[in-house]
């Protein structure tokens, strides 16, 4: 009778070791889904300059807009690091521009990807005489004068943008690294060109009512939550600064001791407060 017993009051000992196991498990599988490379990274002391001209020192209300020659050449003359967006024309010519549409900064139709370079040189930046740069010509003009945080474009699995700009990147002199938002692109470097320094790009996408609904959640919450490092492994993580407090972010900070960026700080008070949490800073509307 007493071994009965025993028996019966062990079922609940032995449920407590599952329940308990499961939330463990769980917190492992976290663990490394977050973990940054760790081992064979690229020395990080050359980006210590840590402020970087966001698209460089631009006002899109002047002759120097937004990743524009004249913007370049204003943040190389001042000292500053340069933080750059790069895309392919239809003809596969790696150029300089932020957004997917040609709309908000040229006024014109359609996609980067949907004209050819010469075609492209056609329009001009916020109205300026300036047009979009050639990564290049950028390069060239740069001559290694300031350290680079070069971002590729991407919104899917065609990593065609890295195997084009990559070969001239390969031939700069400068120091650089390169970011983006796009896990993939990350693995193709990790894969490719391992001793590149890259950089996890993040935002806290489902603060934003647009990224709320069933169909975009399951993109965005690993991206916010740093999810893909286990397949990207990156080097520093790139992070909009108003978010800070991400639990995965800091993990990458503090636990595993992976740099931090801090995007976009636009005033001196802004980068005061984020200055703690930081240890480069990309900026734009105000000179650190």
């Amino acid at each position: 009778m007493s071994i009965h017993t025993d028996r019966i009051q062990a079922v609940p000992n032995f449920c407590s070791v599952k329940t308990l196991a499961a939330p463990a498990v769980l917190a492992g599988l976290y663990l490394l889904a977050v973990m940054p490379r760790m081992t064979g990274k690229p020395d990080f002391t050359p980006f210590d300059t840590k402020f970087f001209a966001h698209r460089g020192i631009h006002d899109n209300g002047s002759d120097a807009p937004e990743n524009s020659m004249a913007a370049f050449r204003k943040a190389v003359e001042a000292g500053y690091g340069i933080e750059l967006d790069i895309q392919l024309t239809a003809d596969h010519v790696p150029v300089i521009f932020h957004d997917f549409t040609l709309e908000r900064a040229c006024g014109a139709p359609g996609s980067v990807k949907d004209y050819t370079f010469e075609e492209l040189m056609k329009f001009r930046l916020f109205g300026s005489e300036e047009r979009i740069p050639a990564l290049k010509d950028f390069l060239r003009m740069v001559k290694g004068r300031v350290p680079l945080i070069v971002e590729y474009k991407s919104e899917d699995r065609d990593m065609t943008v890295c195997r084009k700009a990559d070969p001239m990147l390969k031939e700069y002199k400068g120091v650089y690294c390169i970011e983006s938002f796009n896990p993939l692109v990350l693995y193709w470097y990790r894969k490719h060109r391992p001793e590149v320094m890259r950089g996890q790009l993040s935002d806290g996408f489902m603060h934003d009512k647009k990224y709320q609904t069933l169909r975009k959640l399951p993109m965005v919450f690993p991206l916010q939550f740093l999810l893909a490092n286990f397949l990207s492994k990156p080097d520093f993580i790139a992070y909009n600064c108003i978010y800070e407090g991400n639990l995965s972010r800091r993990l990458c900070r503090h636990l595993y001791r992976a740099k931090t960026a801090a995007w976009t700080i636009k005033s001196s008070d802004q980068l005061k407060k984020a200055a703690p949490y930081f240890d480069v800073f990309i900026f734009d509307s105000f000179l650190p």
